[in-house]
């Protein structure tokens, strides 16, 4: 059984998570966006935290990743697409909004990989379009998705910046599309929802090309 716990922090509120495992009491920390880290430690008293899960590497959901890897010692992961921006923030060309920090992640991430927490299995999924390392975890047992800013409640990420690529996002939402729908979606922005609530999702690339 997992636990998951968000903190919207940074200028864009972006939504920072401690996932846990409630049986084991491990966990790992999901995009620690700019100004989390006190949130987020205080929140993982107790808990064993192995990891820091990054969907992609914009300077809103890496801000604080040098602070938790200092403060916790723990490995960070990043898709190889998406990693430069992590050792070198601001390197994909988005202007930084404040001073980051960069890290070198330990491991990069990959479809169809499997990262163990206690005993929850988080599944990596490709989901490129908003970066071009942008991925999602699922929960499959659990019906759990944290989508990073592929997915919204209603909406997608921003396809207007450098790093987008339309005909990448249509292919990720047809991914994601083929959930049950059931499935809870907890996003990188505002509230969650679920695959079944987001019925347009066939219709993606007509509402939003």
């Amino acid at each position: 059984m997992s636990q998951v716990q968000c903190f919207p922090s940074g200028p864009f509120e972006t939504n920072a998570y401690l996932l846990t495992c409630r049986e084991t009491n491990k966990g790992v920390f999901i995009d620690p966006a700019p100004g989390s880290a006190e949130a987020l430690i205080d929140a993982s008293g107790g808990v064993e935290v192995e990891a820091i899960l990054l969907t992609h590497s914009h300077w809103d959901h890496i801000g604080d990743v040098k602070k938790l890897k200092g403060s916790f010692d723990i490995p960070v992961y990043v898709h190889k697409s998406d990693r430069p921006n992590v050792v070198k923030p601001g390197s994909d060309t988005l202007p930084l909004m404040i001073p980051i920090e960069g890290v070198e992640p330990e491991f990069e991430l990959k479809e169809g990989q499997i990262i163990s927490v206690g005993h929850l299995e988080l599944q990596v999924i490709e989901t490129p379009g908003h970066t071009p390392g942008g991925v999602c975890f699922y929960i499959e047992k659990e019906k759990i998705l944290f989508a990073g800013d592929t997915l919204f409640k209603g909406s997608i990420g921003n396809l207007s910046l450098p790093t987008a690529n339309r005909v990448e996002m249509w292919r990720s939402l047809e991914k994601l599309e083929k959930l049950p729908p059931e499935t809870v979606v907890y996003s990188g922005h505002g509230p969650s929802t679920t695959i079944g609530d987001e019925s347009w999702l066939p219709r993606a690339r007509e509402i939003f090309n």
